[in-house]
């Protein structure tokens, strides 16, 4: 069981979470409404929650109650916690636009998992024109020895991605806003600004403001001798390919897992 006792005031999302999240929502039963998953990730200790992964757990839902496969959602956790110790239940996500009648019987049940869980929602419908996402923490409202319920707060969150080493120090990655944009067009806009910031140094290096580092220098040179020349649509149809290619690879590596649990599970029954 994973323990939260910082206060959270931020979510980070990888982008491989992000992409989890809406191939699983691609893939879902023709009678799934919506899915709902798990969050893994860290928590630090300045109360910045950190999602680096996450899984799909399969839900029965009706206008009257809705009811988790928690056996499934216990296996999947070993099955990831052996791939990554360092990774606990943060909170879980749900592809809604907003929070619903039964968010609260669902964010019970990952309060007893881990303290403090967030949820996550994630607009893969687009009701509003643009894939809208939301981070909220919960807190219990009501009246003392009466009825008491959960009242949903929405916090601050963005995409996180690897930082680039131009010079001495760390230039920090451009924040990019989930809220804004699709996970595709929020990884390519922070490609776009590093590809700025890398531009920004040779200038001032060649103007002289700057004093270069060969070492830097070589490394450009190899990036820059290793693209092929080609035409725009071309590079735009390479890209689209790749995103093809990483979502086959994690929709393989989701149908893995499950046969590894149906396999435990098998194993523990003969």
């Amino acid at each position: 069981m994973a323990s939260q006792n910082t206060c959270v005031k931020q979510v980070l999302i990888h982008p491989t979470a992000l992409f989890t999240i809406i191939d699983s929502y691609e893939r879902r039963n023709e009678d799934a409404k919506r899915v709902i998953g798990t969050l893994l990730g860290r928590v630090e200790k300045n109360g910045v929650v950190e999602v680096t992964n996450c899984f799909t757990v399969p839900h029965v839902e009706t206008q009257d109650e809705v009811a988790l496969d928690k056996e499934y959602a216990i296996s999947m956790l070993d099955l990831h916690k052996q791939a990554s110790r360092t990774e606990d239940i943060v909170g879980w996500f749900a592809t809604s636009d907003d929070v619903t009648d039964h968010s609260t019987l669902i964010h019970e049940y990952y309060s007893i998992a881990t303290d403090n869980p967030i949820h996550f929602t994630v607009d893969t419908q687009m009701k509003n024109g643009r894939m809208a996402m939301k981070a909220y923490v919960s807190s219990t409202m009501g009246v003392p020895g009466g009825t008491t319920g959960l009242i949903f707060t929405p916090i601050p969150h963005q995409s996180n991605t690897k930082k680039l080493k131009l010079s001495e120090g760390w230039i920090k990655e451009p924040s990019c806003s989930t809220e804004r944009c699709a996970p595709r067009i929020t990884i390519n806009r922070c490609l776009v600004d590093r590809l700025k910031e890398t531009l920004q140094y040779v200038k001032e290096v060649v103007n002289g403001d700057r004093v270069g580092d060969n070492e830097i220098g070589r490394k450009l040179m190899s990036i820059v001798g290793s693209v092929p020349q080609m035409e725009a649509s071309q590079v735009e149809q390479m890209m689209n390919n790749n995103m093809q290619d990483l979502l086959m690879v994690l929709y393989l590596s989701s149908l893995t897992k499950s046969q590894l649990s149906v396999g435990n599970k098998l194993n523990s029954i003969m």
